[in-house]
């Protein structure tokens, strides 16, 4: 009897949980939204804000401890005369990107637009004293690029974001409030940036994993209501098209239109919070990374990726079925690196060349690895020889009928078996590029 009602309360869970997962129901608007996002495979991060001025990253009030009264000085040093919307936009489509995603407010509670929620923007509280994403926003729709708004959902600045999380502990001057003045807080400036910025591409979630509870090892359950049903549904009322994601690191939550994945190959896990392959959900795929190793100016940082890994990346995302969100950190007078914008530039013309096996391809039937990876557009394959070194590309057979493979550049038709020993295709006598040989196979 035990035994049959455990079942039963296994099988109550279980319609729950999939009724729950069923509530929300994406309109037609949105659908052709996660499609044009699927399709576009490649875009801009921004990580900017009054940490910048110090050069040592986003994180730098939480890894140095700075104190609120200390860091609130920073606004008044900020004035950067140099952003120039123009010139990032160009740098953009040069980069064959499709859309940008920028930092509308970080966790240290600045907000880089113009906010009545509080004083404490880049309107009122710098010299600039001018609302950059509203200048980003029109460049951007002027030129058919798609802005996205990242949004923290921590915050180590305001009383009311209580109880604090894991992180921000050691900054002096926190006090105490409640929490659904925050979640109120919260609510205002996310309408500000549905309605006062024209239509959006989508709101971008941080921070959820500050208030999950962490015994050194692993996360456990999160400590507050956060209220997406509430914030979700908000947004996709305003602009049915925005596409939400929120970067959590768990399974994708109901009202969610796409899943990200941050310095991680969906499924993949090298930096102990991955998100794990049984938790990858349906929606589309996104995967950010930096170019080098800080998200935000850093001026210290040694790590620039070389072009070659850039572009590996690239493919490799679209190999696993995901876009690529790679990130830039501005300095503080509104300048992008020039090594950035040089590396960026490279992508872009690799792009003009390679650009239809990656826009508008899905994940390929040959399982991606460090070597080669496939994607997929119609009857076409694209399999990419990351590793010029293979002489063969042997992988399970593929259950399809093949018309023929041939390497794209120099249309050389090249011999292959596929049977229950596997897919071979021999690319030994092909003059092999150094980062990428893109061979095609022709399905019937």
């Amino acid at each position: 009897m035990l035994k049959l009602k455990t079942h039963l309360l296994i099988l109550i869970i279980f319609l729950v949980n999939n009724l729950y997962s069923q509530n929300y129901k994406p309109v037609p608007e949105n659908i052709k939204a996660r499609n044009w996002f699927q399709d576009a495979r490649f875009g801009l991060f921004v990580h900017w804000g009054v940490y910048s001025i110090l050069g040592d990253g986003e994180w730098v009030m939480n890894n140095q401890n700075i104190s609120i009264d200390e860091y609130e000085k920073l606004p008044a040093f900020f004035n950067p005369i140099d952003f120039d919307p123009k010139e990032w936009v160009s740098m953009v489509k040069q980069a064959g990107m499709k859309y940008i995603t920028i930092t509308s407010r970080h966790h240290d509670g600045f907000s880089m637009f113009d906010t009545k929620m509080s004083d404490y923007n880049i309107v009122k509280s710098t010299p600039y004293g001018k609302d950059i994403i509203k200048a980003l926003a029109d460049e951007c729709r002027k030129e058919g690029i798609k802005l996205f708004f990242y949004y923290s959902l921590l915050d180590w600045n305001r009383d009311d974001y209580f109880p604090r999380g894991r992180t921000g502990k050691g900054i002096k001057g926190r006090g105490e409030g409640k929490w659904e003045e925050y979640i109120s807080f919260m609510k205002g400036q996310l309408k500000e940036l549905l309605t006062q910025y024209g239509d959006i591409g989508g709101i971008w979630f941080d921070g959820h994993w500050d208030q999950k509870e962490w015994d050194g090892k692993k996360f456990g359950k999160v400590k507050v209501d956060w209220h997406y049903d509430e914030i979700y549904k908000m947004i996709h009322e305003i602009q049915p098209q925005a596409l939400i994601g929120n970067n959590h690191h768990i399974g994708v939550i109901d009202g969610e239109d796409f899943q990200m994945f941050e310095k991680d190959l969906p499924g993949n896990n090298t930096t102990g919070w991955g998100t794990p392959a049984d938790q990858i959900g349906s929606v589309p795929l996104e995967v950010c990374e930096t170019i080098n190793g800080s998200w935000g100016f850093n001026l210290q940082d040694r790590k620039h990726k070389s072009e070659k890994e850039l572009i590996h990346y690239l493919i490799k995302a679209a190999g696993y079925g995901s876009n690529l969100l790679l990130n830039v950190g501005p300095m503080p007078n509104g300048k992008i690196q020039p090594k950035h914008k040089t590396s960026l530039k490279t992508m872009g013309n690799w792009l003009k060349e390679n650009g239809a096996t990656i826009y508008g391809t899905r994940k390929g039937p040959i399982p991606p690895n460090d070597d080669f990876v496939s994607t997929q557009k119609g009857k076409t394959v694209f399999v990419h020889l990351l590793n010029p070194e293979i002489e063969v590309i042997h992988t399970e057979a593929v259950p399809v009928k093949i018309k023929g493979i041939y390497e794209v550049k120099t249309n050389t038709k090249l011999p292959f078996r596929n049977d229950n020993f596997g897919l071979a295709i021999d690319v030994s006598a092909l003059a092999k590029d150094e980062i990428d040989t893109v061979i095609k196979i022709e399905l019937r």
